[in-house]
């Protein structure tokens, strides 16, 4: 990352878990950050500034970021903060219209375990900054992870791409 969207664990957990929700929305805080809402809007603010986040009106009031005049306002991921977070997704945030009702959909989660899997598998691998961020963990944790998969038996190689240090799992070839 440049220097200008260097990010904090916490921003990446908060970015990552709302491009992982249906609406989009930064609200209610994963719950690795286990409700520090004081440490959460100390990092929002600056993603705010960035325009990696933006306002909108919203009904539920356990997903409200703010109240301004009786209107209760959420915050959701933006174009530019899908893109930084997820740079081969389609940069569509997800919007909170009667359309695409949350609610309805039956919330489908894997594991991070899993997660890791899929990522390890694409072309090219992931970066362990793609890990932290897909997952939540720290980066100390992340390592862990892959040594575990190690373990048990997944061939999860270190490789340099472009650079830049990634990690995948090797295909396994037919005898």
């Amino acid at each position: 990352m440049t220097k200008s969207t260097r990010l904090t664990d916490l921003q990446l957990i908060l970015l990552s878990t709302a491009s992982a929700r249906p609406d989009g929305n930064l609200l209610p805080l994963p719950d690795s950050i286990g409700g520090d809402r004081d440490r959460a809007d100390k990092a929002i603010v600056p993603l705010f500034e960035r325009g990696l986040v933006e306002e909108r009106a919203i009904e539920e009031r356990g997903h409200c970021w703010r109240e301004h005049d009786d209107e209760r306002i959420g915050l959701f991921i933006s174009h530019a903060g899908i893109a930084l977070i997820a740079p081969e997704a389609d940069n569509t945030p997800p919007d909170n219209s009667e359309a695409a009702d949350p609610r309805s959909l039956a919330p489908t989660k894997p594991s991070k375990t899993a997660l890791v899997l899929d990522l390890l598998r694409r072309e090219g691998g992931a970066s362990i900054d793609e890990l932290i961020a897909a997952t939540g963990w720290l980066p100390h944790t992340t390592r862990a992870a892959l040594t575990g998969l190690r373990k048990k038996g997944h061939a999860v190689v270190r490789d340099k791409i472009d650079g830049a240090t990634c990690y995948l799992i090797m295909p396994v070839l037919a005898e």
